[in-house]
């Protein structure tokens, strides 16, 4: 990951070697730094070198040290949604209407994007997900299934090459992971719609690895397509359960008080 600095051993070439490598996507945020011995051996540098260039790359929000543990890279995209905007989210049905179609845009273009772009590592990545998320399937593991089902949808973030698109998806992808626009697990506890995105990841797959765009595109809005539609229905479902519970609790309530209770409370 880090590299021998050939010329120019200064704080700036240092700083210029891990923004790079924050900005491509290969360090994460909360990704943790190698020892000041360490990362001052790989990058061939004086440890007085690396630490100026550590302590700007902190006043810089990209770098934060926590004491007794080491030096992190900081939540640099969190940013993309507050706390506020993340509850907005969760409550406002249009908003994740509006989330869902928005992704549906996006990764129509970073499938295609893959598909033009990706390198033999890119597609290496893209080949062992996808491994992984056929052997939790086939293991009966819906939970890792949609843990992996994450972690297919950056990697094609990734291999599409745009780093502005890397950046802000991550952000999105974060709001899934945490169940804020809904819950994953409830679309992979149901066994034919478990099979449903299993087929529709393959596809997407496939399409990029054999570098056709249009089909990866066209395989990637077909998948958000089918999300936003059951996500429709379990929210349907939801309601109807809720209105139902009420019913019964109203029913029961009624029950114990008798018809002559039920007359006098009236």
């Amino acid at each position: 990951m880090f590299h021998k600095i050939a010329h120019d051993r200064t704080a700036d070439a240092v700083i210029g070697q891990i923004e790079a490598l924050i900005l491509e996507g290969v360090l994460h945020p909360g990704d943790r730094l190698p020892a000041e011995r360490e990362l001052a051996l790989r990058l061939d540098v004086s440890r007085p070198i690396l630490r100026e260039a550590l302590k700007a790359l902190e006043e810089r929000g990209l770098l934060r040290t926590r004491h007794g543990e080491g030096t992190f890279v900081a939540e640099v995209t969190g940013a993309v949604f507050t706390d506020a905007m993340t509850d907005l989210v969760r409550r406002n049905a249009q908003a994740n209407a509006d989330y869902l179609e928005f992704r549906r845009d996006i990764e129509g273009i970073a499938a295609a994007h893959a598909a033009e772009r990706a390198t033999e590592a890119d597609r290496a990545i893209l080949d062992e997900t996808m491994a992984g998320m056929l052997a939790a399937h086939r293991a009966g593991d819906p939970d890792a299934e949609a843990r992996i089902d994450v972690e297919f949808h950056n990697a094609v973030i990734e291999a599409a090459h745009n780093l502005v698109l890397l950046h802000v998806m991550r952000s999105c992808y974060r709001l899934i992971a945490e169940g804020v626009v809904h819950n994953r697990l409830k679309l992979y506890r149901r066994p034919d719609w478990r099979e449903a995105l299993l087929a529709q990841h393959c596809a997407i797959h496939s399409a990029i690895v054999a570098r056709r765009p249009e089909e990866a595109r066209a395989a990637a809005e077909r998948h958000i397509d089918f999300i936003r539609t059951q996500v429709r229905a379990i929210d349907e479902t939801d309601a109807r359960q809720a209105v139902a519970a009420l019913r019964l609790e109203s029913h029961r309530r009624a029950a114990r008080l008798g018809p002559i209770a039920r007359t006098a409370a009236e």
